[in-house]
C-alpha cells in the first residue's frame, strides 16, 4: 500500500527548494542552459486540463523528459487520484537540480533518472506526457552536439529539425518515440515556433505526424515565467494520425479550460498558413492578389554597427576629440528620440532633431587616415585596443571601420515597438526628408524600380503613400509580425513586406483607375 503524502506540503517545499537552488545560480548561466521553472499554477492548469484529454478510467503512465524539481509531476498528485497513476518517470540532466529532487520525491512512485534524455533508447510505453523542455537558443548548441540531435530527431519522428532551432523542437520530436499508440502528450514552450521560418518544419510534424488537438497561447502581456522573456503556448497533440477533415482548437488568454477566446481552424488550413499566431483572433486568411509593400518598397534593416556606443557619435563628441566630420554620416537616434512621424532636413540634409547622432563610416584604409586625419587614427586605435576589430561583425568587413552600404531611405519603419492596438500603434512609419541613415532599430524602406519611376514623374507622391501606409490598422500588421513576452512586437523586412497596401495602388498614376478602385474595394 503506498504511503499518503500531503501534496500542499509537498509543493511548498519543492517552491523553497526551487527558489534556493535559482538562487545559487546566476540568471544567465541558468539562462544559457534554458532552465525557467513552471509556477504551480500554470502546472496544475496543464495537468488538470490533460486529465480531461484523457480517458476516464485509463490508468497514467507519465514521463516527464525535463523534470527539474518536479513541478509537472507535483501537479500530477494534485490532479489525478494515486490510484490511477501507475507509473512516473522523470529525467534531469542537471544534478544541482535533480539530486535534491531525488531526495525530495524518494518517498513517491516517481523515478527520477540524472541523465540527458537526448541520449536514452526509447520505451514506448507512457500514455501521459508532459513537459517545459530547456529553452537552450541555438547559438548556445555546439555544432556536432546540434549535428547529432537532428538525425537523433528525425530517426525518432521523421521529421529533420531546422539548424537554428532551439532544444525544446528537438525535445517534442525525440519524445514521440517514448509514447504509446494513442498518448497524450502537452508541451509549455515558447510560442515563436508558431511564427518564425525554424518552426516551419515543427509544424509540418505536428500536422503530419500526430494529431495536433489544441494550443494554447497565453497573453503576452502575461508573461508566464518571470525571468525569461518569451511568450509561451501549450500545444497538445495525441500520438496517432490526423483524421481526414481534422480542425484544430486555437485558445489565446485565461486558462486551458477557460480562455479569453477561443476558435476551431481546419488543419488543411494551418498548411497552408506562415502565421499561426493569428489564430484564434483573426480568420483563415483568403487567398490574395493584392498588392503588398513589397510591391511599392524593398526593405531592409537599418545598420548593426558592431558597436553603437563606439561608432556612433555626437556633433559635441565629434569636435571634443578633433574627428573629420567628413568621415561621419547622419544616422536617426533611436524611436523614443523621434517624437514626430516626420523629419524635416536642414540644406545640408542633417535631420532637425534635437538628438542629432553621426556614424563613423570612412572608406579610407588605415595608413591613409593615419597619414589624413591623425585623430581618428588614434580613434581607431582606441577601437582596436577594446578589441573590436575582432568582433564577428567587424572582422568579416573589409574595413573593420566601415559600414554597410545603407543609404538613406525616404520611409523608415520602426522595428520593435509595445502598443495596445486598440489604442496605441506598434509600429511607426516615418516621413525621412533628411540625409540620415538608420540602425537596426529601424526597417528601411527604398522604392521599387517601379515606384521610383512614378516618384521621378511626382516627387510629391511619397507624401500620400506615407500617409497611406498609417492608415494600415495595427491588426494588419501584428498579423504579419510576432511578439514576445510582455507585449513586445516585432517586425521582419519579409513579414513588413507581406502587409496588404491596396490604397497605394490607386496613388500610382499609371494604374488604370477603375482597377485601382476595384483593388481598394476588395480590401474593404
Amino acid at each position: 500500500m503506498r504511503k499518503r503524502i500531503d501534496i500542499d506540503a509537498r509543493e511548498k517545499a519543492r517552491l523553497a527548494l526551487q527558489a534556493r537552488l535559482d538562487g545559487e545560480k546566476t540568471p544567465s548561466e541558468r539562462n544559457r542552459l534554458g532552465q525557467f521553472a513552471t509556477p504551480t499554477a500554470l502546472a496544475e492548469d496543464i495537468l488538470g486540463y490533460a486529465r480531461s484529454l484523457l480517458p476516464a478510467d485509463a490508468a497514467v503512465r507519465f514521463l516527464d523528459p525535463a523534470i527539474g524539481t518536479g513541478s509537472f509531476y507535483s501537479a500530477l498528485l494534485k490532479t489525478f487520484p494515486a490510484a490511477r497513476i501507475s507509473e512516473a518517470q522523470g529525467f534531469e540532466i542537471d544534478p544541482h537540480y535533480g539530486a535534491p529532487a531525488v531526495q525530495l520525491w524518494g518517498d513517491t512512485p516517481l523515478s527520477l533518472t540524472l541523465t540527458d534524455f537526448t541520449l536514452q533508447d526509447a520505451d514506448p510505453r507512457f500514455n501521459l506526457l508532459i513537459c517545459n523542455p530547456p529553452y537552450v537558443r541555438h547559438h548556445h548548441m555546439p555544432n556536432g552536439e546540434k549535428g547529432r540531435l537532428q538525425l537523433r530527431t528525425q530517426q525518432a519522428c521523421g521529421t529533420r529539425i531546422a539548424g537554428l532551432a532551439g532544444l525544446y523542437c528537438y525535445f517534442m520530436g525525440l519524445s514521440q518515440a517514448w509514447l504509446a499508440p494513442g498518448a497524450i502528450s502537452g508541451w509549455l514552450i515558447p510560442s515563436e515556433f508558431m511564427d518564425v521560418n525554424y518552426g516551419q518544419a515543427v509544424k509540418r510534424y505536428l500536422l503530419d505526424r500526430v494529431t495536433l488537438l489544441h494550443i494554447h497561447r497565453f497573453d503576452p502581456s502575461d508573461v508566464q515565467f518571470a525571468d525569461a522573456l518569451v511568450s509561451s503556448a501549450v500545444v497538445w497533440f495525441r500520438n496517432e494520425l490526423p483524421p481526414a477533415g481534422h480542425a484544430v482548437e486555437f485558445s489565446f488568454g485565461g486558462t486551458m479550460a477557460a480562455p479569453k477566446i477561443s476558435k476551431m481552424v481546419p488543419a488543411a488550413a494551418l498548411a497552408q498558413e506562415k502565421k499561426w499566431t493569428r489564430f484564434p483572433a483573426a480568420d483563415v486568411r483568403a487567398k490574395s492578389t493584392l498588392p503588398t509593400i513589397s510591391d511599392f518598397f524593398k526593405i531592409k534593416r537599418g545598420l548593426a554597427t558592431g558597436d553603437n556606443g563606439y561608432f556612433i557619435l555626437s556633433a559635441e563628441d565629434i569636435e571634443a576629440r578633433n574627428l573629420p566630420l567628413e568621415c561621419f554620416r547622419p544616422i536617426l537616434p533611436s524611436p523614443r528620440y523621434v517624437k514626430a512621424d516626420e523629419i524635416e532636413a536642414d540644406a545640408r540634409g542633417l535631420p532637425l532633431l534635437d538628438r542629432r547622432l553621426f556614424l563613423l563610416d570612412p572608406s579610407l584604409p588605415e595608413q591613409e587616415i593615419k597619414r589624413r586625419y591623425p585623430s581618428l587614427f588614434a580613434y581607431l586605435e582606441e577601437g582596436k585596443a577594446r578589441g573590436l576589430h575582432e568582433r564577428y561583425l567587424c572582422s568579416h568587413r573589409a574595413l573593420w571601420y566601415a559600414q554597410e552600404n545603407r543609404p538613406p531611405a525616404p520611409i523608415v519603419c520602426t522595428y520593435m515597438g509595445r502598443g495596445d492596438t486598440k489604442t496605441e500603434r506598434p509600429f511607426r512609419f516615418i516621413l525621412n526628408h533628411s540625409q540620415a541613415t538608420v540602425a537596426n532599430v529601424y526597417l528601411a524602406m527604398y522604392p521599387t524600380p517601379v515606384f521610383a519611376r512614378a516618384l521621378a514623374d511626382k516627387p510629391g507622391l511619397i507624401r500620400p503613400v506615407w500617409e497611406a501606409l498609417n492608415r494600415v490598422t495595427p491588426e494588419q500588421l501584428l498579423g504579419e509580425g510576432r511578439v514576445y513576452g510582455g507585449g513586445l512586437h516585432k517586425l521582419e523586412p519579409k513579414e513588413l513586406a507581406n502587409v496588404p497596401v491596396p490604397e497605394i495602388a490607386t496613388l500610382l498614376p499609371d494604374r488604370p483607375v477603375r482597377q485601382a478602385e476595384m483593388l481598394f474595394e476588395a480590401a474593404e
